[in-house]
């Protein structure tokens, strides 16, 4: 489990060295200021996951602090203190921007699960900053659990290579359009990304949508035509769904896939095509190659470089990361206020087992904001099919943590590796100071 900093900026030096005993076995670390100017010089020091400030403080007023901390550090969570009476600032201070307030005394088990939580929220809103700023191949790609750090693995490997055949498998909804374009993009800086689904075309037209025809080659051809194999010379020609191309057709794709060649149809001679092939499909092409409807030669030339794309539900740590990114996403595209999800949705949408995936996330979220833009999304909003969802007796906490602090690790590796090893540019790339990125790489071990 990762170490949370906290910053607590209150003139009583007791309840300081009571607060830093409590979360000592808590896995935080505790440091202490007890003036304001004294705790907005360490908030650019140290740079802290959580900030816990008083309001009454002996030479700046707890707000006037507030939103000092705001302007400087807007994705740090600030939880303010107030004593008994201040309920009406200390309300005032989270409409300015501080995430929650506790009232003097407060109980220590309720303190540690604010603080959890604003550190999670805090790492959340980073990774979500991160993921606008990046411009990685994979930046289409959201998700930092186990199943999706081996995917963009994957990805980099593969898409560095120079193979000239991939295969990309996994259920509906999982993003396999999505992985065909990252490993486009890693391999062509301005080559074409021919997209056809081989389901939507009719039999007796997709032969010469993918090869071309000439004029006159059968009824209706009243000019020579193009084909997408052709359009793609010098890209990518992303397959999806190949396990419904006939069988005919599967035999005149195994022959360009070994040769690079092809011939349109009434075509006298044979045109080369150096074209990326990304297959992708969501059936089992074993079953489909036993069962007589797909080629095992095919099969074969297709299966060099599987990739898999891991359904939701294997890796439902990321639901949370998906439904913030689609959020701000619709709320852009739809010009309103993004819908605030309860913790309780989202526990209750992380149980869920998501048979339709990522696609399935995406209208849910789309429809909430459409339908209840800036309102709180609580379990009664939501339509009937997530409601019976419950969560198991023990949640995987810890892989949720590790999960977090893996990727967390991939990002600043990523950083110092598009930077070459500056930790100042890297820092910068992050959103960190020089300072925090230093503390990051010493607890998570990555000097040397």
């Amino acid at each position: 489990m990762s170490t949370v900093s906290v910053l607590v900026i209150d003139d009583e030096h007791n309840l300081v060295r009571s607060i830093r005993f409590a979360l000592h076995d808590q896995q935080m670390t505790v440091v202490g200021a007890h003036t304001g100017a004294e705790g907005l010089a360490m908030a650019e020091t140290t740079q802290p996951d959580v900030i816990l400030l008083d309001l009454g403080l002996p030479d700046i007023s707890g707000l006037e602090v507030l939103t000092q901390l705001k302007a400087a550090h807007p994705e740090v969570p600030v939880i303010m203190i107030s004593a008994h009476g201040d309920t009406r600032a200390a309300v005032k201070a989270v409409k300015d921007g501080a995430i929650d307030y506790l009232t003097k005394p407060f109980d220590w088990d309720e303190l540690v699960l604010q603080i959890r939580r604003s550190s999670e929220h805090s790492r959340m809103a980073r990774e979500l900053a991160f993921l606008r700023r990046q411009q990685s191949h994979t930046r289409r790609l959201v998700g930092y659990s186990q199943p999706m750090q081996r995917l963009h693995q994957m990805i980099e490997q593969v898409g560095g290579s120079s193979a000239k055949t991939l295969l990309i498998t996994g259920p509906s909804g999982t993003g396999k359009a999505l992985i065909a374009r990252s490993l486009h993009d890693i391999r062509f800086k301005d080559g074409p990304f021919i997209e056809v689904n081989c389901a939507a075309l009719p039999e007796q037209l997709i032969e010469a949508e993918l090869f071309g025809a000439e004029r006159g080659a059968y009824t209706g051809a009243n000019q020579r035509r193009t084909g997408l194999i052709g359009l793609a010379d010098g890209g990518t020609l992303f397959l999806d769904e190949i396990g419904e191309l006939p069988l005919p057709l599967q035999a005149k794709l195994l022959s360009f896939l070994e040769n690079r060649s092809y011939r349109p149809i009434g075509g006298c001679r044979e045109l080369q095509a150096e074209v990326l092939v990304i297959a992708a499909t969501n059936r089992d092409l074993k079953a489909e190659v036993d069962a007589g409807s797909f080629r095992s030669d095919l099969f074969f030339r297709l299966n060099v470089l599987p990739i898999q794309a891991p359904p939701l539900h294997e890796r439902r740590e990321d639901v949370e990361l998906l439904i913030k990114y689609f959020s701000e996403l619709f709320a852009t595209q739809e010009g309103c206020a993004q819908p605030i999800w309860s913790p309780g949705v989202i526990k209750r949408l992380q149980f869920y087992d998501w048979p339709g995936n990522v696609r399935e996330l995406r209208n849910l979220v789309e429809r909430m904001t459409i339908l209840y833009p800036g309102e709180e999304i609580q379990p009664h909003l939501l339509p009937d099919d997530y409601l019976g969802t419950v969560e198991p007796e023990q949640p995987p906490v810890d892989d949720y943590t590790d999960a977090v602090e893996a990727r967390e690790r991939e990002l600043i590796l990523e950083a110092l590796r598009e930077t070459g090893g500056r930790k100042g540019q890297a820092a910068e790339r992050l959103g960190i100071s020089r300072h925090a990125l230093k503390r990051r790489i010493q607890r998570l071990g990555l000097e040397g």
